[in-house]
């Protein structure tokens, strides 16, 4: 049930395992422990081992017997804390030598649901206006329901803006995107819809391919062209598109 989530956290798929099972049994031996996780017996010894290190399992003793037990879940919130905290501790070493590098014009993919989610990065990161064109409300997608209410929050309180032009069959087929992004946004006219969607924000032009209302392609693939010559070109199709759209 939460193994997926352990190992997102950092453990490895045995310790994952070991670890909930000790959440379903309470005190256990290791016996019963490799019984409830399905890991062999040898492999449990180790994984015990790391979780108590990491202060996710304690050790105890009955009547002699060395049995062990889970420590509160809410040290898992803890381990992500001492993480971030040592992430913060070079962030700005590393932020200096990145910025240090002289920026290029390039051109990459990002690929799978990961990949989306940085190029969400790549919005917040440079914090300003982004221009869709032909929408699709593939944010909709239930893969990212869950990063996607954070991006919002913090996209709001960066005050970066949106400007939609949306594919026509949005509004038919998945109108609940309008209330997400708010306004200002248009619609193209029928006859334009394509399977493509194009995004402009900073010195980044985003394409995508594949996709239609509401929903990513199954493994996605995000075309990205960087740079600011690029960019200011599209943002003056993007607007020559805007003022010929009507109003809603």
């Amino acid at each position: 049930m939460y193994e997926e989530l352990l190992r997102e956290l950092g453990l490895s798929p045995n310790e994952a395992r070991v670890y909930e099972a000790l959440l379903h049994t309470g005190e256990a031996s290791v016996q019963d422990i490799s019984l409830k996780s399905k890991v062999h017996r040898r492999n449990v010894y180790d994984s015990l081992s790391k979780l108590i290190e990491k202060g996710l399992a304690s050790e105890v003793f009955v009547k002699g017997e060395k049995n062990f037990r889970a420590i509160n879940p809410r040290r898992l919130l803890e381990l992500l804390k001492e993480k971030e905290e040592r992430v913060n501790k070079v962030l700005s070493e590393m932020q200096a030598k990145y910025e240090a590098v002289e920026e290029k014009e390039e051109a990459y993919l990002y690929k799978g649901i990961e990949g989306f989610k940085n190029y969400l990065q790549d919005i917040l990161k440079t914090k300003e206006t982004v221009y869709f064109i032909g929408a699709k409300a593939f944010w909709l997608d239930p893969r990212l329901k869950h990063f996607l209410p954070r991006f919002n929050r913090e996209r709001k309180k960066a005050g970066i803006k949106f400007m939609h032009l949306f594919d026509y069959e949005v509004k038919e087929q998945k109108p609940e995107i309008l209330k997400v992004v708010g306004k200002p946004y248009k619609f193209l006219p029928k006859q334009y819809s394509s399977p493509t969607a194009v995004d402009i924000f900073g010195d980044y032009v985003v394409t995508f391919v594949g996709v239609k209302p509401g929903q990513l392609y199954e493994e996605p693939i995000q075309f990205v062209m960087k740079s600011r010559r690029l960019a200011d070109g599209y943002r003056k199709f993007f607007q020559f598109m805007w003022n010929h759209c009507a109003e809603e």
